[in-house]
């Protein structure tokens, strides 16, 4: 069975949740403590869950509209990868890469899929990214093919590459303070098993922003795909289970707008999914 995992419950005190067959939320507190790496690199604990689950009778969550929280708890890392579309590296001007374009992103600007995205104080040019995210289940280290780097992929997520354009592009060094501000990494609502997902390299990302359609691409347009990802970062960084890559935004990001650029500002919504991944939805506010 494949299973849709997710965590619902107050910032700090989430519980894990499964989502079954019918769309129904289910409690699976009685079953795992979290989803989190130690969950996904223990193949016991996943046949615990999928054995629940077939079996029916899980109880729903005691509270209704229960916030819906990350999905991944205690997240070790997030590795982006930047221009990894053809079709954005087009509306951008820029050259597409020769390698892949790795950053770090930490794991504190990860909210919930309907969680609040804050504009920085002093931000013009506060801009969106849909992208697939890619969990890690097993420690990868040099990994030698593109298969094996599929099979150290737990599941994917619907993830918001939030993205400050000033600081990413005109304050000087890495892009790194564009790129960490709070809130800018909303994750969910789901984390997918791998197995749901046979060809990651078929899936369409849409993103809205006040109701009007952005961004409308397919992972078919990666200049580097998701098992090339997983195995490249592997000869430079050691991946734990419970690791997130961010495999990069198609075309129709703010940026690549002719002036005046539309970025985000207090009152707008955003939402986005990606392909039987989910859906994700916030208001931006300010700072």
């Amino acid at each position: 069975m494949t299973v849709k995992l997710l965590r619902v419950g107050p910032v700090g005190a989430e519980r894990p949740a499964l989502l079954d067959a019918g769309g129904t939320l289910r409690d699976l507190s009685g079953v795992v403590a979290d989803i989190d790496g130690a969950l996904l690199a223990d193949s016991a604990a996943l046949d615990r869950i999928r054995a629940a689950a077939d079996a029916g009778g899980l109880p729903e969550p005691a509270a209704a509209g229960l916030r819906v929280g990350p999905p991944l708890a205690r997240i070790g890392k997030i590795v982006c990868i930047g221009l990894n579309y053809h079709d954005h590296a087009r509306e951008t001007g820029a050259e597409p890469p020769a390698e892949p374009v790795l950053f770090l992103k930490a794991p504190d600007t990860v909210v919930g899929p309907y969680d609040t995205v804050l504009v920085p104080r002093g931000s013009t040019k506060t801009d969106w990214e849909v992208e697939l995210a890619v969990v890690i289940g097993r420690t990868a280290r040099y990994l030698g093919s593109r298969e094996e780097a599929l099979a150290h992929v737990a599941g994917y997520a619907v993830a918001h590459d939030v993205s400050e354009r000033e600081f990413q592009i005109e304050r000087g060094g890495t892009w790194d303070k564009g790129k960490n501000c709070e809130t800018f990494n909303p994750l969910g609502p789901w984390l997918v098993t791998a197995d749901e997902v046979p060809d990651p390299q078929a899936l369409r990302l849409r993103l809205w922003v006040n109701g009007e359609l952005q961004q409308d691409g397919t992972t078919a347009e990666q200049i580097f795909p998701v098992a090339e990802v997983v195995r490249y970062v592997s000869q430079f960084m050691t991946l734990h289970p419970g690791d997130v890559i961010n495999t990069g935004t198609p075309a129709g990001v703010a940026l690549g707008r002719p002036d005046p650029k539309p970025f985000l500002r207090a009152g707008d919504v955003v939402e986005l999914e990606i392909d039987g991944l989910g859906r994700q939805r916030q208001e931006v506010k300010d700072a």
